[in-house]
């Protein structure tokens, strides 16, 4: 995850908006693992990534749109060279659920938003033609402003609150101890495996930089991630293998060791465990579809 990681994000909405739309480049300092009380509605527009929202793990393409209930921790990954900047990778929209609450009184349709809310606390990530038109109204907010803009937020939101076409990603049994001394050792403790994960990590390794027991900090990084430290890494190695096979011609014992696997049968066995294909045939399917693009 990224180096500057973890923290609490203040958000400050302008007194004449009822939420924000923001365009960011990537990175930036609040690509982070971060949470706040404000849903978050999130289009990645450009690049591919890793997806971290709550205890879930998986990889984002552009058009890839999330909604991100209050104070659920989440975060965005591009593996970018030194100095490389995405423009314009993200869109973000926040609101405050009370802000939309409080005018339920005068606008009793708003009240349809409140299971909404709820579904969004663990994370949704939408597909198909819910997917297509929410991207499109949410970039054409970016060229409104006032009425307008507030028009097509409210059609965004009908859109959403009405799809089925959506995937739930945390696990209800995620539940994060969110103060500042955790968030701060797990910030430290994210860096160190996001960039030592193409080595021999083990978890005493990460224990020692957050000063804890090995037990101990097995037993944190569960709560705090949803994903024992096992799992965390290798689901950031084989994306790292995804990558490398789809974009380049590197033979895949040579991907294997790239990514931190000290074994080719390890590493075929762990691939096929998360994405239910080998290595061999992921590169093929991948290829097929560059194929048939071009």
């Amino acid at each position: 995850m990224a180096a500057n990681s973890p923290t609490f994000e203040h958000i400050v909405t302008d007194v004449n908006e009822t939420f924000l739309w923001r365009l960011d480049d990537y990175p930036w300092e609040r690509n982070v693992w971060n949470f706040h009380p404000e849903i978050e509605i999130h289009l990645l527009r450009k690049s591919t990534g890793m997806a971290f929202v709550g205890d879930h793990i998986g990889e984002f393409s552009p058009g890839y749109l999330t909604v991100i209930g209050s104070n659920l921790p989440h975060d965005w990954v591009t593996a970018t060279a030194p100095g490389e900047i995405i423009e314009g990778r993200d869109i973000v929209i926040q609101f405050h659920p009370d802000r939309i609450r409080q005018i339920t009184g005068a606008l009793p349709e708003f009240a349809q938003l409140e299971d909404f809310f709820t579904r969004a606390e663990r994370g949704l990530v939408f597909h198909g033609e819910a997917r297509a038109r929410g991207g499109e109204l949410i970039e054409r907010m970016g060229t409104v402003k006032g009425l307008s803009r507030l028009s097509l937020f409210v059609q965004l939101l009908d859109l959403l609150v009405n799809s089925g076409e959506h995937e739930v990603l945390s696990s209800p049994e995620f539940a994060p101890k969110l103060d500042a001394e955790s968030l701060d050792v797990l910030r430290r403790s994210l860096a160190y495996i996001y960039e030592n994960i193409a080595t021999d990590i083990h978890l005493s390794d990460v224990a020692s930089t957050a000063g804890m027991s090995d037990t101990a900090f097995s037993r944190f990084f569960k709560k705090n991630t949803g994903n024992s430290f096992t799992d965390h890494v290798n689901k950031l190695r084989i994306w790292q293998a995804c990558k490398l096979l789809a974009e380049s011609d590197m033979p895949i014992t040579d991907i294997c060791f790239e990514v931190g696997y000290l074994n080719i049968s390890n590493f075929n066995r762990t691939f096929l465990r998360q994405h239910r294909m080998t290595p061999s045939a992921y590169r093929r399917l991948t290829g097929q579809r560059r194929t048939s693009r071009s």
